[in-house]
C-alpha cells in the first residue's frame, strides 16, 4: 500500500472513540446489513467494514452476529415503540391520533421490511431468537396494559391484546414487504381499515 492510499484509509474511519460508540456504530451498520442482505446474507466481517473498523473489532464487543441482531431488533422495537407513545401522549382527536400511528407503523415495517423478515425466519428456527423474541412480546402486551391504565381505556384481557397485536402486527408486515400489493388487493382499503381498528382502540 502506498504512503497515500494509507493516508486515505486512515482518513476513512472512525475516530478511535469509547468502547460505547464504537458499539453503537457496530450496531447501526448491523442494523443496516440486516435490512439489506438478511441474517444469513450478512457476516461480522461487513459489519465491522460498514462501520469503518477491521474485522476484529466486531469480536470485541459481540459474541457472534446472532448477539447484534439480537441488540438490533431490540432497538427497533424500542424505536416503534417510542414514536407510539409519543403519539398516544398527545392525542387530542381519536381518528387523526389512529391514522398517524398507523402510518409511524407502516413507515417502520416497510423501510425495515428486510430485518423484519430475518426475524420471522429466526424466530421459526433458532431456539435462542425464538425465546428472545417471546420475552420481548411479553414485555408488549405489559406496556399495552400500562398504556391502557394510563390513558383511561378499556381494559381487555391479555389474551385479547396478544389478539390484535399478532393480527395487526402481520398486516403491518404485509403492506411493509409488499405482499398486500402483490396480492391484488386494495393497500388503500387495507390502511383503512387498520386505521378504524387503531381508532376503535382508542375511543
Amino acid at each position: 500500500m502506498s504512503r497515500r492510499s494509507g493516508e486515505q484509509a486512515a482518513a476513512s474511519r472512525p475516530p478511535r472513540g469509547i468502547p460505547e460508540e464504537t458499539r453503537d456504530r457496530l450496531i447501526t451498520a448491523a442494523a443496516r446489513q440486516f435490512n439489506r442482505f438478511g441474517f444469513h446474507g450478512t457476516d461480522s466481517n461487513s459489519i465491522a467494514k460498514e462501520a469503518g473498523y477491521a474485522a476484529g473489532t466486531f469480536y470485541k464487543h459481540f459474541r457472534n452476529k446472532r448477539e447484534v441482531f439480537l441488540v438490533v431488533y431490540e432497538r427497533w422495537l424500542a424505536a416503534e415503540w417510542k414514536e407510539v407513545d409519543d403519539e398516544l401522549s398527545q392525542v387530542k382527536n381519536a381518528e387523526k391520533t389512529a391514522r398517524r400511528i398507523v402510518a409511524l407503523v407502516i413507515r417502520f415495517h416497510t423501510e425495515w421490511s428486510g430485518l423484519r423478515a430475518s426475524l420471522m425466519e429466526l424466530v421459526f428456527s433458532d431456539p435462542e431468537v425464538r425465546k428472545f423474541f417471546r420475552r420481548q412480546r411479553r414485555r408488549q402486551l405489559d406496556h399495552i396494559m400500562e398504556l391502557r391504565s394510563r390513558l383511561r381505556l378499556p381494559l381487555q384481557t391479555s389474551e385479547e391484546d396478544a389478539i390484535f397485536m399478532c393480527m395487526t402486527e402481520r398486516v403491518f408486515d404485509a403492506i411493509g414487504q409488499g405482499e398486500i400489493r402483490s396480492l391484488g388487493l386494495d393497500q388503500h382499503v387495507v390502511v383503512e381499515s387498520m386505521v378504524e381498528r387503531m381508532h376503535a382502540l382508542l375511543e
